[in-house]
Formats: structure tokens, sequence, C-alpha cells
């Protein structure tokens, strides 16, 4: 994604952030997780660190309209 990104959400699962990118992607829009929680081995991180969802700028507004 070497486009300019946005964070769209935050999520306090990693799973959740992955349901909504599968979504987006599925719409077509390209979609990246950030997750600080070591590899998925300690998901308890993403209480301190939220995982975050990202798209590009141009995307962003339709993303939210999908996502609602």
């Amino acid at each position: 994604m070497p486009d300019e990104t946005v964070i769209l959400r935050r999520y306090n699962t990693e799973l959740e952030a992955r349901m909504d990118a599968l979504v987006l992607e599925a719409n077509g829009i390209p979609a990246r997780v950030l997750a600080d929680t070591a590899g998925g081995a300690y998901p308890s991180l993403a209480l301190l660190s939220p995982v975050r969802l990202l798209v590009r700028v141009e995307d962003a507004e339709l993303a939210r309209e999908i996502l609602e």
C-alpha cells in the first residue's frame, strides 16, 4: 500500500479488524491491519495499543460507508 494512508478505525481485537479488512477488499478497497500483538502471540496487547485498520486516503469515505 504505497499511497498515503489513513487510520479508518481502531479495534480491541485483531480478528475484528481483519474481518472489516476482508469486507473492504471484497469491495475493491485495499486495506491493511496493523497490530502490536507480537505476531498474535499476545492478543491482549491490543488493549494497550489498539489494532488499526488503514486504507488509502482517497478510499476512506467509501470505506466508512461500506463498514456502516
